[in-house]
């Protein structure tokens, strides 16, 4: 049988225990706001039907859920351009939970297929990043995780 110094036990398992009490979650990377963001978007959670992003906006200290946090969505039609009918504003939930729904967005010229969005909250730094779906996708897991000021 080996035998453990009791210090170094209580070591052991006080460290686990205290990264589970204080957990981070690593921030979401920012991405380029582009040409093409207007403040004011609709307030809807959909703007068409084919690509469905769900997720959580959390704080990055304890990733917390941000209730209430906005998000700002903007995105090319299947064609490829820029319009009012792809521009949505939208609120995470008391859990902090977000649902949007778009259409596949098309190419433009030297750029993938992307949805952008702003995230803010309370007390956080302000999100701007995209989405990159692949061809085809139907649905993607996001969460979006922010940084406190």
């Amino acid at each position: 049988m080996i035998r453990v110094p009791a210090a170094l036990l209580a070591l052991v398992v006080a460290a686990p225990l205290a990264a589970l009490a204080q957990p981070a979650c690593r921030p979401t990377a920012p991405d380029a706001l582009g040409p093409f963001y207007v403040p004011g978007a609709p307030a809807r959670t959909a703007t068409g039907r084919g690509l469905a992003v769900t997720g959580v906006v959390r704080s990055a200290a304890g990733c917390a859920p941000l209730a209430g946090a906005t998000l700002e969505w903007w995105s090319a039609d299947a064609a490829g351009d820029y319009g009012a009918a792809h521009r949505a504003t939208q609120r995470a939930d008391a859990e902090g939970r977000y649902r949007y729904e778009t259409t596949f967005p098309g190419r433009y010229p030297g750029r993938p297929p992307h949805l952008h969005v702003r995230v803010s909250a309370r007390g956080h730094r302000v999100l701007v990043t995209q989405l990159y779906p692949a061809r085809g996708q139907a649905a993607l897991a996001q969460d979006f995780v922010l940084v406190a000021e």
